[in-house]
Formats: C-alpha cells, sequence, structure tokens
C-alpha cells in the first residue's frame, strides 16, 4: 500500500532538493531588497562553487527524459480521466448549471495546475509583482480581464501563476484561438470550463464571442479573464508588418508590442460590465534577456520573471467601441513606455512583492502520481518480464507515439509556430 506513496515522493524529491524557499512570501518587498542576481554576485559565486556537484546532478535528473516520461504519462493518463470524468459531468448542466460549473472549476484546476506545479515547484521560476500596494488586497478577491503582452513562450503560464497564487486558476478563462479547442486535455478540459474560442475573423466571431461571454455573466466562481489583445506571440517580423499597418492608420508605433487588436477587447468589455471589477494590466519580462521555453521549464530550468500589474477600474474604460479601441492603444503605448523603462533599468514601477507559493499545485500532482505511476511500473516490469517480442515492439511504438505526442503539444507554445500575422488577407481585413 506505501508504494505507490514513496515512489511519487521519491520522484517529487528530484524537483524539491533545488528548490529555494521563496523570500518575503506574503510580504512587501522594498525596492532595495528586490532580488537581484547581480547584488550579490560574490555571495551567489561562492555558494555555487560549494554545491557545484549536487547541482548539476540535480539538473541533470531534471533533464533526464525518464523524467519528462513521468510527468508527461502522469499529464496524460489523469487529464484522459479527469476528461471523462467531465463527459459524465454533462448529466449536471439541465439539472443544476451552477454545481456542474463548480465541479468543471476543481477538475480543470487538477489539469491546468499540473502545468504551474512545473513553473513553480520543478522548474522553480521565481516571479516579483510589481503593483500598487493600495490594490494588491483586491487581487483574487474580485473578477478581473487580464491584459498580458504576448512576447515569450510561456507568458500563458506565468498569466496561469498569477491566477494560482490569487487562488482562482480554476475558474479563470481565456480567449483563445479555436483549433485550441481540439487539443486533447487542455482544448477539451476548456470546453468543458465554457472557455470562449475565436477564428480571429471578426465577422465570425462577433456573435459567437459575445454570447459565450454572455453566458460568463452568472459564473459562479471568481475568475480571470486571460486576454492576448496582440493577437499573437512578438516577432520582429510579425512587428514590422504590425508597424506597417499602425503607419497606414496614423497610430503611434510601439516598439515592444505589436498592434493590439480592439474589438475582441471592447465585446469583453460590454459583455461583462457590472460583473468585472477592473482590467489587470499585466507587462512580463524576464532578467538578464532571459528567453523562457516551455521545453526549459520541464528541463528544469529556473527563469526570474518581473511582472507589472496596475488595477484599472472598468469605470474608467469607455463603453463605445471607437472610445475603447482608442483607451486600448493609449494602453499599449503606456506598456510600451513600461518595456523600454525595464530594458533601460531593469525594473518596473511600484512596489515589488512576491505572492505567497500555494501547496496545492504539488499536492495534485503528488495525488494523481500515487495513483497512476505504480500500476504503470508494475505493467511495464511485467511486460518486459514476458519476452514477448511483438509486446515489446508495440510498446516501444506506443511509447514513440506518445513521446511525439507530447513534443507537439509543446510546440504548439512555441514562438516559430504561432499563427501568421500581416498576409494580405489579415492586412485588409486587420481593421481594428
Amino acid at each position: 500500500m506505501c508504494a505507490p506513496l514513496c515512489l511519487s515522493l521519491v520522484i517529487s524529491l528530484l524537483g524539491w532538493i533545488s528548490l529555494k524557499p521563496l523570500e518575503g512570501v506574503g510580504a512587501f518587498l522594498s525596492p532595495s531588497l528586490a532580488p537581484r542576481w547581480p547584488c550579490s554576485a560574490v555571495g551567489v559565486r561562492c555558494l555555487g562553487e560549494e554545491h557545484a556537484p549536487s547541482m548539476d546532478l540535480v539538473a541533470l535528473l531534471k533533464s533526464h527524459f525518464l523524467c519528462h516520461l513521468i510527468f508527461c504519462y502522469v499529464f496524460i493518463a489523469s487529464g484522459l480521466i479527469i476528461n471523462t470524468i467531465q463527459l459524465c459531468t454533462l448529466l449536471l448542466w439541465p439539472v443544476n448549471k451552477q454545481l456542474f460549473r463548480k465541479i468543471n472549476c476543481r477538475l480543470s484546476y487538477c489539469v491546468s495546475s499540473q502545468l504551474v506545479m512545473l513553473l513553480e515547484w520543478w522548474s522553480g521560476t521565481e516571479c516579483v509583482i510589481y503593483t500598487d500596494p493600495r490594490a494588491y488586497p483586491k487581487y483574487g478577491k474580485e473578477n478581473a480581464i487580464v491584459v498580458l503582452n504576448h512576447k515569450f513562450e510561456i507568458d500563458f503560464l506565468c498569466g496561469w501563476s498569477l491566477a494560482e497564487r490569487f487562488g482562482v486558476l480554476g475558474g479563470s478563462k481565456v480567449l483563445a484561438k479555436k483549433e485550441l479547442a481540439y487539443v486533447p486535455i487542455i482544448g477539451w478540459m476548456w470546453y468543458f470550463t465554457e472557455m470562449v474560442f475565436c477564428t480571429r475573423k471578426w465577422e465570425q466571431d462577433r456573435k459567437t464571442v459575445s454570447e459565450s461571454l454572455l453566458h460568463l455573466r452568472d459564473y459562479p466562481e471568481k475568475y480571470f479573464f486571460l486576454i492576448h489583445c496582440e493577437g499573437t506571440r512578438f516577432t520582429e517580423k510579425k512587428h514590422q508588418i504590425s508597424m506597417q499597418v499602425a503607419q497606414a492608420k496614423g497610430l503611434p508605433s510601439l516598439k515592444h508590442h505589436l498592434l493590439p487588436r480592439t474589438k475582441g477587447f471592447a465585446v469583453t468589455v460590454r459583455s461583462l460590465r457590472n460583473v468585472v471589477s477592473a482590467v489587470y494590466d499585466c507587462t512580463l519580462n524576464f532578467r538578464n534577456n532571459e528567453n523562457p521555453t516551455l521545453l526549459g521549464v520541464l528541463n528544469g530550468k529556473k527563469y526570474h520573471a518581473d511582472l507589472y500589474v496596475r488595477r484599472i477600474p472598468l469605470e474608467e474604460v469607455p463603453e463605445e467601441e471607437d472610445k475603447c479601441a482608442a483607451w486600448l492603444h493609449r494602453l499599449y503605448q503606456e506598456k510600451d513606455a513600461f518595456q523600454e523603462e525595464y530594458s533601460r533599468t531593469g525594473t518596473f514601477p511600484e512596489t515589488p512583492m512576491v505572492p505567497p507559493r500555494r501547496p496545492w499545485t504539488l499536492v495534485n500532482w503528488l495525488f494523481w502520481a500515487s495513483m497512476l505511476l505504480y500500476p504503470f511500473f508494475r505493467f511495464v516490469v511485467n511486460m518486459v518480464s514476458s519476452g514477448s517480442s511483438l509486446t515489446l515492439a508495440s510498446f516501444v511504438l506506443v511509447f514513440f507515439v506518445a513521446s511525439m505526442g507530447v513534443r507537439w503539444m509543446i510546440g504548439v507554445t512555441e514562438i516559430d509556430k504561432g499563427s501568421a500575422y500581416g498576409n494580405m488577407d489579415s492586412k485588409q481585413k486587420h481593421s481594428d
């Protein structure tokens, strides 16, 4: 009976050994105390020299394919189980819609929190939030539209981590492209949690997106509604095309962002007004020009993120579409100025804080690992001991297909696999 638990604990220790407790958890940090590696370069170097062999061993273990296989197996197996349970909960929808929603919020958390666990516990990535101390107590206590820049492969994961730190990950929503609805586990999970999907063709999206948003007006759980107004991830090629569009429309140029697409934001504000209390303008960057990837997180690489969060009451956002569009363009000009300041100084305005890292993402993964890993390894041992060439060949084939599937899912997040931007069709239709 204790074998599964022992197995899961041993595996979790691989990620635990090198993790440094978050400094100032739950406390306000003065700018002088904000973590900056160059400030203590000598101490860090000495510490690294003292523990170099053990750190190298931990790094080797974290990058080992067997560890990745374990994570992928737990994620896929638990995800498919959760998708099946979600399918069964459809029976509740006509009887008790709110109960259906609450159950699916918790089921959704079981899936999405596994990815947040990789970022926060396995990778040990640190995130310092710069914000107004007066606004900080409201985070997680209200519904909010989160406007996040779209430059990094794991920016969505940082958005999830923000929601997790403030206890609203399970109910949080995104405005996502429709193709993601067909991605197993994540996409299917989103379908059951009433995620909002769009085709990026406004003639088709105008009605469907608005209807989906209106359904969220009576949602029983607190949530962050995450929206990337740029529509696609930043690259130099996309930026050049985007600025050509800006010049043609007489809009100011942006250095660190693409031109925001305003219609989706405007319909979101209009549909959720009096339900959502504020817009959280979030500007994300990584120290020392780090270029984080989901594959790097899976390899246990530690990143250092800084996130500037401004709380803007929704009453300050105009309701008329034209005025709302102009307001969003001004917001992105301000975001661009913040990014420029960060590139020069390495810091954002306001007070740096570190929200407490909650243990539930790790507890959730340990639960699923203890349930799934022991029978899996027992099955593998029995298969190998059988000595059947056909059985072994079948196992290798399944293993290969699963590995390719996981690599494909990771590839969805890669910047160079992002959607096209600025083709002739888009230029003609990008009228927002």
